[in-house]
């Protein structure tokens, strides 16, 4: 089991922020980032989902306040990256959204430009040298930074980007409630795809990609 965050490495950009008043009114808390200020890899999720306040730490970044922290998604995906040599001291963890949107729904457009600031303010604090997106909508956020699109999420998956305004490449992921599913459909079994991403991370100091 992976190790749960400590509070205290959350990186608080803002004490409150009401951008968006249907987020507001369907949060617990604000989910912030987190990890050390100096991780070489940093993750960033969708929105946190509802989340249980019932089971033990896991609760999810809706009760935490912290992304990446449910008991599922939080658990998966921190362990994906450890099995690929990218463990607790090495990644910052956080979401294209903050709040949690009712229902787990998708994030609107609107909302992700809300919360863009935060996220770039923290890939410019942490300096990654690689930006981990998990799922569609936070590939398609952290691209927007750099005036970027796709033109298809699964045809993006371990394909690396670089983004010259942020110093840093983007290297895009299955988001892990859809692991299962589409892992086996991208040709890879877990194996497999844990030792494309350890690669991929890896060739990206090097650039060996492009």
């Amino acid at each position: 089991m992976p190790p749960f965050p400590d509070s205290d490495d959350r990186l608080v950009l803002a004490e409150s922020c009401e951008r968006c008043p249907n987020l507001v009114e369907s949060r617990e808390c604000i989910s912030w980032g987190n990890g050390p200020l100096d991780a070489e890899v940093m993750v960033v999720g969708e929105a946190p989902g509802e989340g249980e306040p019932d089971v033990p730490q896991w609760q999810g970044g809706n009760w935490t306040g912290m992304s990446y922290t449910n008991r599922r998604s939080g658990k998966k995906i921190r362990t994906l990256l450890a099995d690929a040599g990218y463990g607790h001291d090495d990644c910052f963890f956080s979401a294209a959204v903050r709040c949690h949107p009712e229902g787990n729904r998708d994030p609107t457009a609107a909302e992700l430009d809300e919360c863009r600031p935060f996220l770039r303010e923290e890939i410019e604090t942490i300096a990654p040298r690689a930006v981990v997106t998990t799922g569609k909508h936070a590939t398609e956020s952290v691209l927007a930074i750099e005036d970027e699109a796709i033109d298809g999420f699964l045809d993006s998956v371990l394909d690396p980007k670089r983004c010259p305004s942020l110093d840093a490449t983007v290297v895009p992921i299955l988001h892990p409630s859809y692991q299962e599913v589409w892992i086996s459909r991208l040709g890879y079994d877990r194996e497999a795809y844990v030792a494309e991403i350890r690669e991929t991370l890896a060739a990206v100091d090097t650039q060996e990609w492009e």
